[in-house]
């Protein structure tokens, strides 16, 4: 075992750390000791519940939209996508506080020490400079509308902004999303009277017309991508709960809080669509927000913008966590500040890169290909994951042999490798992508059921495969270290 994993596991264990220095986070991909375990469950309700309340995540309404299901049943696909994606998201929250660790070191007992950093964990990747790319385009045009800067300009200030949280780290994340709860709340109650009241809603929007299988089912996909994208790092954030916080508590925090307000912000874009369909994301908020009030508009754009800069904060957040995460399953890493530094810094200058070659016009189409992507190869991981901690292995895993390239979780988790692999085969006759539709989806009326098929083909198939585990020889090594009890 790497000499770095091993002695944050026996000398931090039992008794607390010294607080760290500046309120600057110490621990990145390794165990959070017993003994640094602390907050409530509520705090979770916060982080969920901001983590929303955003120029992206209203902007993904307006991409709905766009999509052509009309704008009823553009809610109706948006709330049912949502509800969905949260219900797997929710559960992933849940091993946080049963297993101290990142969601990404999770994946190790399936894919491998390695397996993992070479398929998940890029993916991950991927899923975090992709966010960030979005948050940056809005930023920066946000930066823009309100105080005529530049949008490279602007977005520089931003993601300094949201890199200095990210560098403090998981207790200043939770903090600042309690801080900005209750006033985005106040936020989209205003927002979501002017949306219904903007004069710009054509007649007849809020009639149901005709139902089109293929765009409710591209919107639902994307709704669900949306809270899916979450999935890889969403117990980042429950990881510092005690580990007697049991896994219903941790669920129904998350999924509440993020279901709810991931539906409302989705529903109050696509209204804002509706009444200005020419306007970027950010003109049709503001506009719509001065049709109730002129000059509110303003106050409504700044407002979102600084809820951007939270959920950008965790994307950076979670960026690093991903790049120390490969690393680790190549060299062993020593958690520290300077190496959190570097990667935030590395993740800073690749998103401004590829948001200078996206720009705010290609927004919408970029913007939802992410979305549908994510949706693609996230979801035979999420079936995979959850399948082995809830079904195979229940939350009994050995967090010094997690940390083990040549431990008994392999280097390469091949039961896990070929379920991934068949589950997304799986899916490609059932995709609908940009001018690609596969064959089964083309016979279903160009509507994309992949996630229908990704899921169970993977979880079932992954479970099969696990029949040939030795868990008795695994539970007498979880046994022996006496770090985890069963889940709860």
């Amino acid at each position: 075992m790497p000499a770095p994993a091993r002695a944050n596991l026996v000398e931090t264990e039992g008794r607390p750390s010294a607080p760290p220095e500046g309120g600057v986070e110490v621990h990145s991909v390794d165990w959070i000791p017993v003994a640094e375990r602390h907050g409530r469950p509520a705090h979770l309700g916060a982080v969920w519940f901001v983590g929303n309340i955003n120029l992206t995540g209203m902007a993904t309404g307006i991409t709905a939209l766009s999509i052509g299901a009309g704008l009823m049943w553009t809610v109706v696909a948006v709330v049912t996508g949502s509800l969905f994606g949260t219900f797997f998201m929710a559960f992933h929250s849940a091993q946080g506080p049963q297993l101290g660790l990142p969601q990404l070191v999770q994946s190790r007992p399936q894919f491998g020490y390695l397996g993992a950093a070479l398929t998940i964990w890029v993916f991950a990747l991927v899923n975090y400079v992709a966010y960030n790319t979005s948050d940056a385009i809005l930023s920066g045009d946000a930066m823009h509308t309100l105080f005529g800067l530049g949008n490279s300009v602007g977005y520089f200030i931003a993601a300094a902004v949201a890199a200095l949280i990210a560098l403090f780290g998981y207790h200043w994340i939770h903090r600042v999303s309690r801080w900005l709860t209750w006033p985005l709340v106040a936020v989209m109650a205003v927002l979501t009277v002017a949306a219904l009241r903007d004069s710009g809603l054509p007649d007849g929007a809020f009639a149901f017309g005709p139902f089109h299988v293929a765009a409710f089912m591209t919107v639902f996909v994307i709704a669900a991508g949306f809270q899916l994208g979450w999935a890889p790092y969403v117990s980042d954030y429950s990881r510092y709960l005690p580990p007697t916080v049991n896994v219903r508590t941790t669920f129904w925090w998350t999924y509440l809080s993020s279901g709810i307000s991931v539906i409302w912000v989705f529903v109050i874009g696509a209204l804002a669509a509706a009444a200005h369909p020419n306007a970027t994301p950010v003109q049709a908020f503001r506009e719509a927000a001065d049709s109730l009030v002129h000059g509110l508009g303003w106050v409504v754009v700044l407002a979102l913008l600084v809820g951007l800069l939270s959920v950008m904060a965790i994307n950076q957040y979670g960026g690093m966590m991903s790049m120390i995460s490969i690393k680790d399953s190549f060299s062993p890493v020593v958690p520290s500040r300077r190496i959190r530094a570097i990667c935030i810094t590395v993740m800073f200058a690749l998103v401004w890169a590829v948001a200078q070659f996206v720009g705010v016009d290609r927004f919408n189409a970029f913007y939802g290909n992410v979305l549908i992507f994510l949706a693609y190869v996230f979801t035979p991981w999420t079936a995979i994951n959850l399948v082995d901690y809830f079904f195979v292995r229940r939350g009994r895993y050995s967090i010094k042999e997690i940390f083990n390239p040549h431990g008994i979780y392999g280097r390469w988790g091949w039961r896990g490798n070929t379920a991934y692999l068949v589950g997304v085969v799986a899916m490609v006759p059932f995709m609908v992508s940009g001018p690609f539709v596969g064959t089964f989806a083309h016979l279903l009326g160009d509507a994309d059921y992949s996630m229908f098929v990704g899921l169970p083909v993977s979880g079932l198939l992954y479970l099969f495969l696990c029949r040939g585990l030795d868990l008795d020889a695994e539970r007498r090594v979880v046994d022996a270290e006496g770090l985890l009890a069963e889940i709860h």
